[in-house]
């Protein structure tokens, strides 16, 4: 069978703290959850840790795994006679035995490597109460949910403990209230609601970070969103007031003549809600644009503006050196 160091797995040494232990492998599901990590290993590496941290975890089962000996991370080895014996399937070979599966057998015949007087001890760490992991996932959240508020569904797949205290990743759907003007990286918390506690203990929480998502014509700064605004070059030449989407319907922008391309004009308000009640602005950016083709009469016209205007848009670049 395969040899699985377990410590290097999580990267932390054989003399590693209990709390060193959680804390490794709590940054490495984060970082190769299958939800999130873009690893193509991510959802294997995600299993080895909660393999390795389903025994290193618990008092006992250290103990038992450390007992192996110390071997090279995927090295072919044969467990020792106490552990052979003690299997479950009796096979007298192991060389497609997976490590998780013989400590399992190993633990369900009852084997215990202690003295009789440490019974007592056992007892205790056996029914000491163990609190549920806390885990993240995010949520991506459309630009009208954020301006509203309100319930959106979530589902993800979370990591639940078995009987032999190693993870799977099982799919929960949960309903999320998202506050009025959250913002993007904003994190809500569902208490209870992320692993199961073990022998009595607590369960643990599950954070849900909020993205915004995409929206397919406004941009998101803050609480202030931008639009841009096509207008032709004779609506900025005479002024005009045209029709515009906002996040709540449609309003009418007063374009005066002599509009530049690029400017900004601000509807007070108009933008998204914060926690105080005060509301962020919406910035419509002028944005001139021309037909591919034109009309005879069209090119007649703006041949006759070309010929009478006087208008020299480029006159600083007639200015010598200051």
């Amino acid at each position: 069978m395969k040899y699985k160091d377990y410590y290097e797995i999580l990267g932390v040494p054989r003399t590693a703290s209990t709390s060193d232990i959680k804390k490794a492998y709590r940054k490495l599901a984060h970082q190769y959850h299958p939800d999130v990590s873009k690893d193509p290993q991510g959802e294997e590496k995600f299993k080895e840790a909660a393999e390795a941290y389903a025994t290193l975890k618990n008092p006992e089962k250290r103990t038992e795994y450390d007992q192996l000996g110390k071997h090279t991370n995927g090295e072919n080895f044969t467990p020792p006679p106490d552990w052979q014996q003690h299997y479950a399937s009796g096979a007298s070979t192991f060389d497609d035995v997976d490590l998780a599966d013989i400590f399992s057998a190993f633990r369900s015949n009852g084997f215990d490597s202690r003295s009789q007087g440490n019974k007592g001890t056992e007892r205790k760490h056996r029914n000491f109460p163990v609190s549920g992991e806390d885990y993240s996932v995010s949520i991506s959240v459309s630009l009208e949910k954020i301006y509203a508020g309100g319930e959106t569904e979530l589902t993800v797949s979370l990591p639940e403990h078995d009987e032999q205290g190693l993870l799977h990743r099982v799919p929960r759907t949960f309903r999320i209230n998202v506050p009025k003007g959250a913002v993007s990286g904003q994190r809500l918390r569902l208490k209870g609601k992320g692993g199961p506690g073990q022998q009595g203990g607590k369960p643990g929480d599950l954070y849900v970070a909020i993205e915004i998502a995409a929206h397919p014509i406004f941009r998101v700064d803050g609480r202030d969103l931008y639009l841009d605004v096509p207008v032709a070059a004779w609506e900025v030449a005479l002024g005009a007031k045209v029709e515009i989407p906002t996040i709540t319907g449609n309003v009418e922008l007063n374009v005066r003549a002599g509009t530049s391309s690029g400017q900004r004009l601000r509807l007070a308000q108009r933008g998204l809600p914060s926690s105080d009640g005060s509301m962020g602005n919406l910035y419509a950016v002028i944005q001139i644009v021309m037909p591919k083709t034109i009309s005879q009469s069209d090119h007649d016209l703006y041949q006759q503006l070309a010929n009478t205007s006087d208008f020299l848009p480029r006159t600083n670049f007639n200015k010598g050196p200051a």
